[in-house]
Protein backbone atom coordinates (compact mmCIF):
# COMPACT_ATOMS: atom_id res chain seq x y z
CA UNK A 1 0.00 0.00 0.00
CA UNK A 2 1.46 2.93 -1.22
CA UNK A 3 -0.64 5.89 0.82
CA UNK A 4 -0.55 4.86 5.09
CA UNK A 5 -1.59 8.24 6.77
CA UNK A 6 -3.86 11.44 5.27
CA UNK A 7 -1.06 13.82 4.32
CA UNK A 8 1.73 12.08 3.75
CA UNK A 9 3.17 9.12 1.17
CA UNK A 10 5.00 6.06 2.04
CA UNK A 11 7.99 5.88 -0.21
CA UNK A 12 9.94 2.81 0.90
CA UNK A 13 10.47 3.02 4.84
CA UNK A 14 9.79 6.66 4.99
CA UNK A 15 6.63 8.65 5.12
CA UNK A 16 6.50 12.04 2.85
CA UNK A 17 4.59 14.42 4.09
CA UNK A 18 2.38 16.12 1.41
CA UNK A 19 -0.59 18.62 1.30
CA UNK A 20 -4.48 17.43 0.69
CA UNK A 21 -3.72 17.56 -2.70
CA UNK A 22 -0.55 15.45 -2.50
CA UNK A 23 1.88 18.50 -3.53
CA UNK A 24 5.14 17.74 -1.28
CA UNK A 25 5.50 20.06 1.86
CA UNK A 26 9.09 19.62 1.56
CA UNK A 27 10.36 20.30 -1.67
CA UNK A 28 13.50 18.49 -0.88
CA UNK A 29 12.01 15.32 -0.11
CA UNK A 30 11.50 14.55 -3.90
CA UNK A 31 12.74 11.66 -5.23
CA UNK A 32 11.98 9.54 -8.49
CA UNK A 33 10.42 6.96 -5.71
CA UNK A 34 8.34 9.37 -4.66
CA UNK A 35 7.27 10.07 -8.26
CA UNK A 36 6.47 6.53 -8.87
CA UNK A 37 4.77 6.22 -5.26
CA UNK A 38 2.25 8.81 -5.95
CA UNK A 39 2.00 8.00 -9.60
CA UNK A 40 0.71 4.86 -8.02
CA UNK A 41 -2.24 6.67 -5.39
CA UNK A 42 -3.58 8.83 -7.92
CA UNK A 43 -3.82 5.52 -10.49
CA UNK A 44 -0.91 6.20 -13.12
CA UNK A 45 1.68 4.49 -14.20
CA UNK A 46 4.38 6.15 -15.81
CA UNK A 47 5.90 5.85 -19.34
CA UNK A 48 9.07 7.03 -20.60
CA UNK A 49 7.24 10.08 -21.74
CA UNK A 50 5.89 10.83 -18.56
CA UNK A 51 9.25 10.50 -16.94
CA UNK A 52 10.38 12.97 -19.68
CA UNK A 53 7.86 15.47 -18.93
CA UNK A 54 9.02 15.11 -15.09
CA UNK A 55 12.66 15.36 -15.50
CA UNK A 56 12.07 18.55 -18.19
CA UNK A 57 9.94 20.19 -15.39
CA UNK A 58 12.49 19.61 -12.51
CA UNK A 59 15.37 20.85 -14.87
CA UNK A 60 13.24 24.69 -16.18
CA UNK A 61 12.62 25.13 -12.54
CA UNK A 62 16.14 24.67 -11.14
CA UNK A 63 16.85 26.88 -14.26
CA UNK A 64 13.91 29.08 -13.99
CA UNK A 65 12.93 29.11 -9.98
CA UNK A 66 9.85 28.41 -11.45
CA UNK A 67 7.01 25.98 -13.29
CA UNK A 68 7.01 26.39 -17.02
CA UNK A 69 3.51 27.41 -18.48
CA UNK A 70 1.78 25.17 -20.22
CA UNK A 71 2.38 26.96 -23.67
CA UNK A 72 6.46 26.28 -23.19
CA UNK A 73 5.80 22.51 -22.18
CA UNK A 74 3.59 22.28 -25.47
CA UNK A 75 6.29 24.38 -27.50
CA UNK A 76 8.97 22.29 -26.17
CA UNK A 77 7.42 18.49 -26.45
CA UNK A 78 5.61 19.60 -30.23
CA UNK A 79 9.85 20.27 -31.03
CA UNK A 80 10.37 16.80 -29.23
CA UNK A 81 7.36 14.91 -30.47
CA UNK A 82 5.61 16.57 -33.08
CA UNK A 83 2.23 18.75 -33.27
CA UNK A 84 -0.01 15.59 -31.96
CA UNK A 85 1.69 13.90 -29.01
CA UNK A 86 3.20 17.52 -27.88
CA UNK A 87 -0.20 19.28 -27.86
CA UNK A 88 -2.35 20.34 -25.14
CA UNK A 89 -4.40 17.52 -25.80
CA UNK A 90 -2.19 14.89 -25.48
CA UNK A 91 -0.53 16.48 -22.36
CA UNK A 92 -3.68 16.50 -20.51
CA UNK A 93 -4.33 13.09 -21.75
CA UNK A 94 -1.25 11.71 -19.81
CA UNK A 95 -1.60 13.84 -16.94
CA UNK A 96 -5.45 13.42 -16.42
CA UNK A 97 -5.67 14.95 -12.91
CA UNK A 98 -5.03 18.35 -13.54
CA UNK A 99 -2.85 18.40 -16.61
CA UNK A 100 0.85 18.53 -16.41
CA UNK A 101 0.90 21.84 -15.24
CA UNK A 102 -0.83 20.74 -11.65
CA UNK A 103 -0.48 16.64 -11.60
CA UNK A 104 2.45 17.12 -13.16
CA UNK A 105 3.90 19.32 -10.74
CA UNK A 106 2.49 17.22 -7.92
CA UNK A 107 4.64 14.05 -9.32
CA UNK A 108 7.69 16.58 -9.79
CA UNK A 109 7.60 17.20 -6.16
CA UNK A 110 7.27 21.48 -7.15
CA UNK A 111 4.62 23.58 -6.08
CA UNK A 112 1.62 24.44 -6.61
CA UNK A 113 1.19 26.76 -9.59
CA UNK A 114 -0.52 30.32 -8.69
CA UNK A 115 -4.18 30.54 -8.75
CA UNK A 116 -4.51 27.05 -7.87
CA UNK A 117 -6.34 26.66 -4.48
Amino acid sequence: MVHTLKGTVRVGDRLIEVDSEGYLRHLGDWSEDFARALAEREGLELTDAHWELIHFLRAYWTEHGVQPQVRVMIRHFTARWGAQRGSNHHLHEMFPRGGPQKQGNRLDGLLRTKGEH
